[in-house]
């Protein structure tokens, strides 16, 4: 589905131009945390922008597009009252305030982790509102970076999903299985490379889910559900500590008794279980 946050790149690289949209009337101002938490309303089931009420700083003020012919900005700031991360409320927002939400905590984590040029180490100066950054010293053009990471329901001759437990997750918090694409992978290799680490699992068949911004920092999970070749699975212990297959009753009866728990409503992980269990995945 096409985004309605217009990024406006034909026009971006005009100071002139994105600080006369800072002095529109109707422009909103997004505030972002330290932590790139985002300001909301009380219990975070909307964004909370203000009017631009300072002096345009192209250096801190980023345009993440027109939505609506709206003039949207980010600034990392002191914030007020409730401030949520993308993985907390994304599933209460609308389709729009996701885009802006996920652009703007992807652009402010950029900005703050890479002020200098990896190739010549002098500091960058912010250029095309935000959306890029250029080098004086070499001359370099900047954009932010997405880390592609592969996300992977995984089902066995039995029709069960299999769902693990991360060593370093709190709780009984199990999920399907992920992990990042290395350099010169494909994203079906990556797939088969991660399952085979992680819990041993040959693949035969693998299809394409959908695909979600996820900025913690700069992600973009690429979801994809896959059929075992058999039921025998062998966790790695460093990575994975736990594994198991579930059938729709069993997930149901453990989730009922709360002895196990599935990730956020947000996550595409949670998309990816839940299309498993409405019968979706076929």
């Amino acid at each position: 589905m096409a985004s309605d946050l217009d990024r406006v790149d034909e026009h971006r690289r005009s100071a002139e131009w994105v600080a006369h949209l800072w002095r529109s009337p109707d422009a909103k101002l997004l505030k972002l945390d330290q932590q790139s938490r985002f300001t909301t309303n009380a219990g975070g089931s909307k964004l909370r922008m203000v009017k631009p009420f300072v002096e345009y700083d192209s250096q801190r003020h980023r345009l993440l597009g027109l939505l609506d012919e709206v003039p949207i900005f980010a600034v990392e700031a002191l914030t007020e009252g409730d401030v949520h991360d993308f993985r907390e409320v994304a599933h209460q927002l609308t389709d729009n305030e996701r885009d802006i939400a996920a652009t703007a905590a992807g652009m402010i984590n950029w900005h703050r982790s890479e002020p200098h040029c990896p190739r010549c180490g002098a500091e960058t100066r912010v250029i095309n509102g935000g959306y890029a950054r250029h080098c004086a010293g070499c001359d370099l053009e900047l954009f932010p970076r997405t880390d592609p990471a592969v996300i992977v329901a995984i089902i066995d001759p039995e029709d069960r999903l299999l769902l693990g437990h991360q060593v370093n997750w709190q709780g009984n918090r199990l999920s399907v299985f992920a992990g990042f694409v290395e350099s010169g992978e494909s994203l079906e290799q990556a797939v088969h490379r991660e399952m085979a680490e992680e819990v041993d699992v040959r693949l035969s068949e693998v299809n394409y889910f959908g695909s979600q911004p996820w900025p913690m920092p700069r992600s973009l999970m690429l979801g994809f559900w896959a059929r075992a070749e058999s039921s025998d699975i062998s966790v790695d212990g460093e990575e994975i500590g736990f594994a198991a297959w579930f059938s729709r009753d069993e997930l149901t009866q453990k989730l009922a008794a709360g002895e196990i728990s599935l990730p956020t409503k947000s996550s595409i992980a949670h998309r990816l279980v839940q299309a498993w269990r409405d019968g979706e995945l076929t």
